[in-house]
């Protein structure tokens, strides 16, 4: 079986603070999505210019690299993933992948997005990432927690509904 888990959403989702949490409660390797970005990504972000699919096709083949890499031993990997086609190439890739999304409002995005001061994205793309989002369809394996709850609330929802998705596989 594989142990493959994305943490995804736009930014200020807290996908970061999620996945490590659970990455640390399953004993699994977390990877920071971010740090997968090419420089190019990065300086266009940095930039406040959004990024196009064209962009994203090399991240994301990076990230299912990472997956690929670590999924015999557990990997919990934080990436947006905002469109369904990004997480199609994600399951193509790597196999069984299991997304989590920590939902939020727009008003407590923008709020989380306002308060990061240590991140190359500003707060300004958080709208071209909105504008971007698919919601994850019934067919798509996801966990939807309340992204405003406490820390361990959404951990523990999470571990719950992995219990009965490991179950059934």
């Amino acid at each position: 079986m594989t142990h493959a888990l994305v943490v995804m959403g736009p930014s200020g989702a807290g996908k970061s603070t999620l996945g490590c949490a659970l990455a640390a409660a399953l004993g699994w390797r977390f990877v920071e999505g971010d740090t997968l970005h090419p420089p190019a990504n990065i300086a266009k972000m940095s930039a406040g210019i959004p990024l196009e699919d064209v962009d994203r096709w090399p991240f994301l083949e990076a990230v299912a690299g990472a997956l690929s890499d670590s999924q015999a031993s557990g990997v919990v990997m934080s990436c947006s993933a905002l469109k369904r086609r990004y997480r199609q190439l994600l399951r193509n890739r790597v196999g069984q992948v299991t997304f989590v999304l920590p939902q939020l409002d727009r008003e407590q995005l923008v709020a989380r997005a306002l308060q990061r001061t240590d991140h190359f994205m500003p707060a300004s793309l958080l709208e071209s990432q909105l504008a971007d989002f698919e919601k994850p369809e019934s067919d798509e394996c996801v966990v939807i927690v309340d992204g405003s709850a406490a820390l361990e609330d959404q951990c523990a929802a999470v571990l719950a509904a992995l219990a009965t998705i490991f179950e059934r596989s």
